[in-house]
């Protein structure tokens, strides 16, 4: 079954309401005398950046370009001739970079995972689950996700397929600036084999001068 309405259209909506529900929690804490300005009331508040690390601009772009690559892609094909029996995972979003991103990977994740249980193509393993998994596998509380093992919690899930993101950057600096260059890749992983099924890479830059 494929979308009703264009991906990107989904993306935004669920970044929107995601940002909307960030943004109310932590405006009550603001400074007496600070106005506190909606983004419905002044949509430019999102169109400057405020730090290196990634915002609802570059989580939308990102996940744009590579969602939709997905949709399109011969593995997707695969799994819409499955008729949503097909079970797929997705893996916590690895962040191998010195910037404290990761409740932005985790809200990269959430998008995806919404994204995936929408298209209807595929049944979607319940992160709960996962968790409940990883713990038994790597016989912690605070488990670790090892792609080493995706056979494992494969198995495990009763999961074909993984999704699996990371981050990794370049950061540099100046006398009176700094630059950070980051690379997302996101892949599909086959649970039986190991091999990559598909891969796509977004890459974008955040400049401090």
């Amino acid at each position: 079954m494929t979308h009703s309405k264009p991906l990107f259209v989904e993306i935004v909506s669920l970044l929107t309401i995601t940002s909307t529900l960030v943004f109310t929690a932590t405006s009550v804490t603001g400074c007496a005398g600070r106005e506190v300005v909606r983004d419905s009331q002044d949509p430019s508040i999102d169109a400057h950046a405020m730090s290196t690390g990634l915002d609802k601009d570059d989580i939308k772009r990102t996940l744009e370009k590579m969602l939709n690559d997905l949709r399109v892609s011969p593995v997707m094909k695969k799994w819409q001739e499955g008729r949503g029996e097909t079970v797929v995972a997705i893996a916590p979003f690895q962040n191998d970079t010195s910037e404290h991103i990761d409740s932005q990977l985790g809200w990269m994740l959430d998008v995806t995972e919404n994204w995936l249980v929408r298209s209807n193509v595929v049944t979607v393993a319940s992160r709960e689950r996962q968790k409940e998994v990883f713990e038994t596998v790597e016989s912690s509380k605070h488990p670790i996700f090892d792609p080493r093992k995706i056979p494992q919690y494969g198995k495990m899930l009763n999961a074909q397929y993984f999704i699996t993101g990371k981050v990794k950057a370049a950061d540099e600096r100046g006398e009176d600036t700094r630059r950070v260059q980051y690379v997302v890749t996101m892949q599909v992983i086959d649970v039986e084999t190991s091999a990559i099924k598909w891969s796509q890479q977004s890459e974008l830059t955040k400049m401090v001068r």
